[in-house]
C-alpha cells in the first residue's frame, strides 16, 4: 500500500464515527419528551365571569389567586396572566386580565377573554 493511502485510513475512520455519532445524537434527540411550559394564573372563563363590580380585593383573590404583578407604582390594579406552551410545539396559549381597584372595590375589568385555556 502506497504510504499516502496509510495515513488517509484513519482520517476516513474518525469521519465515519463522527457520522455515526452525528446520526445517533439527531435520531435520539427526535425521541426525547419535552415537558409541558405553564406559568402565571390559570385564569377559567367561569371564575372570570364571577369577578363584578364593587368586589372586594379579598373577593377577587379568592376566585382567580394572587395577581401575578402587583405593582407599587399601580397598587389599584391587579395583573393576572397565564401562558402555556405544550411540548415542542411552538404555538404559544396566553391569556391576561387586569382588574382595576378605587380603595377595595373593584372598578373595571379589562383583558384579553377570548381564548379558553386547557
Amino acid at each position: 500500500m502506497p504510504l499516502s493511502t496509510l495515513k488517509m485510513q484513519p482520517r476516513v475512520k474518525h469521519a465515519c464515527n463522527f457520522l455515526a455519532i452525528a446520526v445517533v445524537c439527531l435520531i435520539a434527540s427526535a425521541c426525547i419528551y419535552r415537558v409541558d411550559i405553564q406559568q402565571g394564573n390559570l385564569l377559567e372563563s367561569d371564575a372570570i365571569e364571577q369577578v363584578e363590580l364593587g368586589m372586594t380585593r379579598s373577593q377577587v383573590q379568592f376566585l382567580l389567586g394572587t395577581p401575578m404583578v402587583a405593582d407599587a407604582f399601580h397598587q389599584d390594579r391587579w395583573d393576572y396572566a397565564y401562558f402555556i406552551r405544550r411540548g415542542r410545539s411552538q404555538d404559544v396559549e396566553r391569556r391576561w386580565i387586569a382588574v382595576y381597584f378605587e380603595g377595595d372595590r373593584v372598578v373595571g375589568i379589562l383583558g384579553d377573554l377570548t381564548s379558553e385555556p386547557p
